[in-house]
């Protein structure tokens, strides 16, 4: 299923939400981007995938990804270790925090989004609960708490 299938445009509906099944983190990002053009991306997640990673470097040989940070968990590192090869060559920053959290922020584009995710990315059957806004002050704070994730992590690529 795509998330045009499930979510209306961002310009339709500011704030949407959804809790089920087949609508997975990757084509949100993918739909988001589809809206905004060319944009910054970070992504906060406990776990990664090469099929999640696989999507992600195809976006940026599109072009639709300006820059990208990823934000995983230091308890994954020993699964994120396998990827890093793949990670660097998606993301222009790689980070290990203490971190459980699904965020996904867009910037630089057409507009400024902000996904709340209950879903690592990963690709599974469950039912899954999102939330994409454009709505600045909670865009603000989840970059806040980003932020302040980055400046107390463990940066094994980029700055």
């Amino acid at each position: 299923m795509k998330a045009s299938d499930i979510l209306m445009p961002m310009g339709e509906q500011a704030t949407q939400a959804y809790l089920g099944r087949g609508l997975h983190t990757f084509g949100v990002i993918d739909w988001l981007l589809a809206q905004t053009g060319p944009s910054d991306v970070v992504i906060s997640t406990f776990s990664t995938s090469v099929e999640f990673l696989s999507a992600f470097y195809n976006l940026r040989k599109r072009g639709l990804v300006t820059s990208a940070t990823l934000i995983a968990d230091l308890k994954a590192s020993k699964k994120t270790y396998r990827l890093d090869a793949l990670m660097r060559s998606c993301f222009d920053r790689v980070c290990l925090a203490e971190n459980h959290s699904k965020v996904v922020l867009v910037s630089g584009g057409a507009f400024f989004a902000a996904v709340h995710s209950s879903q690592n990315n990963t690709y599974g059957g469950r039912a899954e609960c999102t939330l994409v806004t454009t709505d600045a002050d909670v865009f603000r704070s989840l970059r806040r708490g980003v932020d302040k994730l980055i400046r107390n992590s463990l940066i094994i690529n980029g700055r």
